[in-house]
């Protein structure tokens, strides 16, 4: 098998899967020859971008070549055969390593694949290698870690968004047609808006979790990173089922996501969440355009559009915050108490900031989540899917400081909390040529209208057509320096409170990370308050027990 005549090596890197898997499929497009192309597109540009910790060229041809051999013979097994893929580095491989982007996990070579990984395997894919993220898929983006941030292809400058960071800017660059990311708050989301792709948070329990370290069990959720809708049908089509590995997977049936991916939205109903841009998490006016003319797009297609609010943002920031952070920090509470100093400074201020979350302040974050999810089911029973702005446009790097974590809500964080699908695609761009997204959003496991939705915008838009430029060879920029702590405002009494509740955790804390908790303290106060306290002993937590299903 060889490349068609057709297709120049300095194409296959831009291939979508969709259009990959076809030629393959039909013996015109060699694995191998596609797999080189990716691996010689990370050669030239990857130096610029930083999305890759780890390629894994010698396994990703040997893979390729058993791929081209398969096929050869008669045994195609599906669109992802054959078809390179990356993965955000917290995703175990057996005898690959798996840093999480952090020092504390710098050596760790995993001897079991993550279910997911084992999957596409099985479809016959081809790992290109281990992607960049932020330190455990949290801090971040961060300048003190064993290697550098990734960087956004659309402008080096700025940022990629997180924490899948390297997934954004590898399948945006060309470097890989698909990755799988992770998403707690919106960290498959941000990236794929930030870098101007298509990025779906499948609904909970929906894509197995096991073998991925975990960020909060209760509000993760992995699922793919693509350059179109139908990629992110084809990725997730071999991720999604059962795993009885993972104590949240669901156990139902998987249904085939591209059978009514070109249905369109004629006389579908379409719920526009503009108070969450608008009020609660303000956006710029090229996004405000942007989202007006997607819904322009939509109209034009045959579908309703009417507006409607659910909660503040604030709200579903207070639950998902205090939730995750609490679970995040118990999971690395054994290694912080040993090697503190190991993890870097943005991680440390947004981790230890759980030391000031009471159990009661958890247990009531648990029961509202349980009451936005249930406030949600009008919503659902009213509209095939809701729309709203995504994240961005993408800032500066070295804008961030680890503060905005607990000043900022989200527009992303909202469907954390409530569960369901939530897929971002790009809608535009700025003046400056950095993208722009909304946000499509279901009912639990109606992934396949969120992707019939987004399909149909994609269909009637120019934006796949644009992909940022990139020259081979250019130099490396310098990375930023690491910000210094916030400036503490609190009283010496709450500071000696502190110091006492890092003492009683039996953590030892520099005065630069003390500082930085300190300066947490007064934004963790005002998001508790969020969570009220006039419950009756009736009300039930979302994480409740049970027996089977």
């Amino acid at each position: 098998m060889s490349v068609d005549a057709a297709l120049s090596s300095t194409e296959l890197h831009f291939l979508s899967i969709t259009e990959a898997a076809r030629l393959i499929e039909q013996q015109r497009l060699s694995p191998v020859e596609l797999t080189r192309a990716y691996l010689d597109r990370i050669e030239a540009i990857d130096p610029q971008l930083n999305a890759y910790l780890l390629v894994t060229a010698d396994r990703a041809l040997e893979q390729a070549k058993a791929a081209e051999a398969e096929i050869a013979a008669g045994h195609y097994r599906g669109p992802m055969h054959g078809i390179p893929f990356a993965l955000k580095d917290i995703y175990c491989t057996a005898g690959i390593r798996t840093t999480c982007h952090s020092l504390t996990r710098a050596d760790y070579v995993p001897g079991f694949d993550a279910t997911t990984v084992t999957k596409l395997y099985e479809a016959g894919a081809v790992l290109l290698g281990k992607l960049s993220t932020h330190e455990f898929a949290h801090g971040g983006p961060s300048f003190d870690l064993p290697w550098p941030a990734a960087r956004n292809p659309w402008n080096r400058e700025h940022f990629t968004g997180g924490s899948s960071s390297g997934s954004g800017a590898a399948v945006a660059a060309g470097l890989a047609p698909g990755s799988l990311g992770s998403d707690t708050g919106g960290s498959i989301r941000n990236p794929a808006a930030l870098c101007g792709l298509v990025g779906l948070k499948p609904t909970y329990g929906l894509v197995s979790r096991s073998g991925v370290f975990t960020n909060s069990f209760s509000f993760d959720h992995v699922g793919p990173m693509t350059w179109t809708v139908e990629d992110c049908a084809i990725m997730l089509q071999a991720i999604a089922g059962q795993d009885p590995k993972d104590p949240a997977s669901a156990g139902r049936m998987v249904p085939d996501y591209r059978a009514d991916l070109t249905a369109g939205v004629k006389g579908l109903r379409i719920c526009v969440l503009r108070h969450l841009y608008e009020e609660d998490v303000p956006v710029p006016a090229s996004l405000k355009a942007a989202l007006e003319q997607a819904y322009d797009v939509l109209r034009g297609l045959g579908a309703v559009i009417e507006d409607a609010r659910i909660r503040p943002a604030s709200d579903y920031h207070a639950v998902k915050i205090t939730g995750a952070e609490t679970e995040l920090f118990s999971v690395h509470e054994p290694v912080l108490r040993k090697r503190l100093n190991d993890f870097g400074a943005d991680f440390l201020g947004r981790a230890l900031g759980a030391l000031l979350i009471s159990g009661a302040d958890y247990m009531q974050a648990s029961r509202q989540r349980r009451v936005m999810i249930a406030e949600m089911a009008p919503l659902y029973e009213k509209y095939d899917v809701l729309v709203t702005a995504g994240p961005g446009p993408a800032s500066r790097l070295d804008a961030w400081r680890t503060l905005n974590f607990w000043q900022r809500n989200s527009v992303s964080t909202p469907f954390n909390v409530t569960g369901g699908p939530a897929l971002v695609q790009c809608i535009g761009f700025t003046d400056d040529g950095l993208p722009l997204s909304m946000q499509v959003v279901g009912r639990p496991f109606a992934d396949a209208m969120v992707l019939r939705v987004a399909k149909a915008y994609e269909d009637a838009t120019p934006w796949r057509r644009r992909r940022p430029v990139l020259e081979p060879g250019a130099a490396p920029l310098p990375a930023p320096p690491v910000p210094a702590p916030a400036k503490a405002h609190v009283s010496q009494a709450r500071r000696d409170e502190i110091a006492a509740i890092c003492k009683r955790a039996g953590l030892t804390v520099p005065e630069k990370h003390f500082e930085q908790l300190c300066a947490t303290a007064p934004y963790v106060e005002e998001m508790t308050g969020h969570l009220g306290r006039s419950w009756d002993f009736t009300d039930e937590p979302a994480s409740v027990f049970q027996f089977g299903r």
